[in-house]
């Protein structure tokens, strides 16, 4: 059993009173002023706005990671399923009454900290292309698969996503996509996936 297994079977055994909730992919995930969401399975996208109505990602989170208004400034602040997720939704004041449960945030965002902090770092690189690849790794790091056939990224951003996280546009970000994948950095498999081959080393340090 992985640790990420192990910590939802904590979860669940913490709070067996409540029910998961499902949200698909798309969905909005609404946030309240006292309550916290924890990521059980799938991916969220955390979004804010420009004044212009563009968006800008914050950050996506996976299993185990928290998000919520208590834990930002930001307004606005949106949080959306990218995937089909399930979420277990908790107040602060049952976050504050676990120190396990404190324990296990204080880690998370340590996390989540790491990852704003690498996408502030490919954000300000020159060349488009080094943003792009630093963005495929990151993800590959943070949601990748090790396969046979490479890194299987469990999760897809479009490129207009790509393109509002990294500080260009949707047109750039498709013609880099394009020759990156004929310079063989990554595939695209049989079942639709993206497969990073061995030369993008997920390691961003």
């Amino acid at each position: 059993m992985s640790l990420i297994e192990k910590k939802r079977e904590w979860l669940e055994e913490l709070y067996r009173e409540q029910t998961l909730l499902p949200y698909k992919a798309g969905e909005n995930i609404p946030l309240y002023s006292r309550e916290l969401w924890v990521v059980y399975r799938g991916i969220v996208q955390l979004l804010t706005l420009h004044p212009t109505g563009d968006e800008v990602m914050l950050g996506l989170l996976g299993p185990m990671m928290p998000f919520g208004l208590p834990l930002t400034v930001l307004e606005p602040y949106q949080a959306v399923a990218l995937t089909d997720v399930d979420l277990l939704r908790l107040t602060w004041e049952e976050v504050q009454q676990s120190p396990r449960l404190i324990g296990e945030i204080n880690l998370q965002l340590t996390r989540r900290l790491q990852q704003t902090e690498a996408l502030l770092a490919l954000a300000s690189k020159r060349r488009v292309q080094d943003r792009i690849q630093g963005m495929l790794s990151l993800l590959g790091q943070e949601f990748g698969q090790a396969t046979p056939q490479g890194i299987r990224l469990e999760v897809r951003l479009t490129h207009q996503q790509v393109a509002n996280a990294l500080g260009t546009t949707r047109v750039t970000v498709t013609r880099v996509m394009g020759d990156l994948k004929a310079k063989g950095f990554y595939r695209i498999g049989a079942d639709r996936a993206l497969y990073l081959s061995s030369q993008a080393n997920p390691r961003l340090g």
